[in-house]
């Protein structure tokens, strides 16, 4: 079964979230194509824009409650005008995705756009979830910058920590290993992926140490590099940057990937191919759409005749935001869960945080402040914590009763830990009626071949990101920004806020489910859909069309780099420097400051 067509034929049989409700308006840009997508997969009926006379922000209707307003502000702070390009450069994305590999680069998809449209429709169900509570809400604004920000924000509490000079190096354990928590740096080595020495391309993942020693003993490599390498590839996910020593690569150089993947098999470890842009359009045919990313479905027991079926409560008059009142019990580790449960947080909701009796090793990753790690608080700040052993009938009975009193469970454990734990969906059916129970995973239900974790690295090779990312010409290469545990997450928010409106409206408990390949779909499905090439930058942004040959990556200057618009002039380099060719103005950039390149290039208009 393809990872498009039977997940979207499953999630087109149950019972819309919206159905009913009326969407109005022309979008302009990616982002509010997105807005107008999700909520018509969500069951709303989207007026045809030949039909709409609102040519401005999108209208949501619904019964019996006022119109919903929703615009995105693609403004910054001092009031310039941002596309997809310049929201990448001004807010960071850049600098950490190319950071494995030596300066900025672009993210070659829609990604701030993206993840202002998903936020953009949380919003709008967040609305009619407080229209539906008895606090109706007109508008729903997200800003794109406040979007940009939210998808690098650990990285950002990371790098904002000041710690005194004299200060002794943190470590924490991680995975059953030891790491001091430094930044990137300037390090010599070269970052995953690896090839074999019949030219594929592969990613590996290893949750704890002891796979990777064997797996590159087994290959005849001295443990000295092994140990540096190890230290360096588990701290790829906080640091975006993993300089492997160039004896890992020539390892995997001299054999052929058939011999890689029996040594991986032997030593415990996960190995999987890149697989290129071709492999991933076969997935969504025959019909060459991108289905929903979440899947939700009544489950309980319906109400007996008579019954009242279980609701929300209704928002008091003092409540500011539309969850109030509402509990979020999660049980996240990493990125995914814990982003999901803080946004849930953030529009109002009480968020309780299952966690090891302990606490949650990550709480020691360095930096640290005030004890905790900087990228922990960054995405569990505020949130109550209850700590429960998973190894241990007691401890599944404290989360069980957690959740007894709470709206929403939301959970990103592996595969049947949940029902091993007795903590399924099916467990809570007879007992919690009314709950939404979501579960963020990996892979969803698409058989990958091994059964590697469904982790953010893992399912960026797997769904064709290596070719995607890169400039044609250039040997395929996934970002090592945690891009999907991210955006996973944000998909996995939104799928609740359906499921709690699915609940009001339809009277029943539902289940959410959500994964990381299908967040992907959501990235790729302009390309997808397009039938666009690879490493070629998607369609319009902000509703402005990309314009050929201006440079498309950041320009080095003298002190860092610039980012150019897009609909910018094609001659606006020249102009700007006074030089007779593209390549000339690039070298006169590097000559100029990064405020003497952009007050010359604002002169030019």
């Amino acid at each position: 079964m393809s990872s498009s067509d039977g997940a979207a034929r499953d999630r087109r049989s149950v019972p819309a979230p919206l159905a009913g409700i009326t969407v109005r308006g022309r979008p302009a840009g990616p982002a509010e194509r997105l807005v107008v997508r999700h909520l018509c997969q969500l069951g709303a009926i989207v007026e045809p824009a030949e039909r709409s006379t609102i040519a401005g922000p999108i209208t949501v209707t619904c019964p019996q409650l006022p119109a919903i307003r929703c615009a995105l502000d693609w403004t910054d702070t001092t009031g310039t005008r941002l596309d997809e390009g310049t929201a990448q450069a001004a807010y960071g994305l850049m600098a950490v995705h190319g950071r494995a590999r030596g300066g900025p680069r672009r993210l070659r998809l829609d990604y701030v756009s993206a993840a202002a449209g998903v936020l953009a429709v949380q919003g709008v169900l967040a609305a009619v979830l407080a229209g539906l509570r008895g606090m109706p809400v007109e508008a729903v604004e997200v800003s794109v910058a406040g979007a940009a920000l939210v998808t690098v924000s650990q990285y950002l509490a990371a790098g904002s920590v000041v710690e005194p000079d004299d200060a002794e190096p943190d470590e924490a354990e991680f995975d059953g290993t030891e790491f001091d928590g430094a930044g990137p740096g300037p390090a010599a080595g070269v970052p995953p992926p690896f090839v074999s020495a019949d030219g594929v391309w592969f990613e590996i993942e290893a949750l704890d140490p002891e796979p990777w020693r064997c797996l590159w003993s087994a290959l005849g490599v001295d443990p000295r590099p092994v140990a540096r390498g190890w230290r360096a590839f588990v701290l790829r996910y906080a640091n975006a940057s993993a300089p492997l020593p160039a004896d890992l690569h020539a390892a995997t150089r001299v054999r052929g990937y058939d011999q890689l993947r029996s040594a991986a098999a032997a030593a415990g470890l996960a190995i999987l191919p890149l697989r290129g842009h071709t492999q991933r359009m076969a997935d969504f045919a025959p019909s060459g759409r991108v289905g929903p990313p979440w899947a939700i479905r009544a489950f309980g027991v319906p109400p007996e005749a008579g019954q009242a079926p279980p609701g929300l409560p209704e928002l008091s008059a003092a409540a500011a935001l539309p969850l109030a009142g509402l509990t979020v019990v999660e049980a996240g580790r990493r990125v995914q869960g814990p982003l999901a449960g803080h946004l849930l947080g953030q529009l109002g909701a009480e968020v309780i945080r299952i966690e090891p009796v302990g606490g949650d090793p990550l709480r020691g990753m360095a930096p640290t402040v005030g004890g905790c790690s900087a990228r922990f608080l960054a995405l569990n700040r505020h949130k109550r914590v209850v700590e429960a052993d998973l190894r241990s009938s007691g401890g599944w009975a404290a989360v069980r009763d957690a959740v007894a009193g709470a709206d929403v469970f939301l959970h990103n454990w592996a595969p049947g830990k949940a029902a091993g734990f007795g903590l399924d969906s099916a467990d809570f059916a007879g007992i919690h009626p009314g709950l939404v129970y979501a579960y963020a995973s990996g892979w969803g239900d698409v058989p990958v071949d091994g059964s590697p974790p469904g982790t953010d690295f893992l399912v960026q090779a797997y769904a064709g990101f290596g070719e995607q990312l890169r400039a044609p010409g250039e040997p395929p290469a996934g970002s090592l920004m945690t891009l999907l545990d991210v955006f996973g997450g944000l998909i996995s928010a939104q799928g609740v806020l359906a499921g709690l409106v699915a609940r009001v409206r339809g009277g029943r408990g539902q289940r959410v489910d959500s994964d990381l390949l299908a967040a992907a779909g959501v990235l790729q499905a302009p390309l997808i859909e397009s039938g666009g090439t690879p490493g070629r930058l998607p369609g319009a942004a902000a509703g402005q069309l990309p314009v050929e040959p201006l440079p498309v990556e950041p320009l080095p200057v003298a002190d860092g780099h610039v980012m150019l618009a897009a609909g910018s002039s094609a001659d606006v380099l020249s102009r700007a420097t006074a030089a007779a060719s593209q390549q000339a103005a690039a070298q006169a950039l590097r000559r100029l400051t990064a405020d003497e390149a952009l007050a010359a290039l604002a002169a030019t208009g």
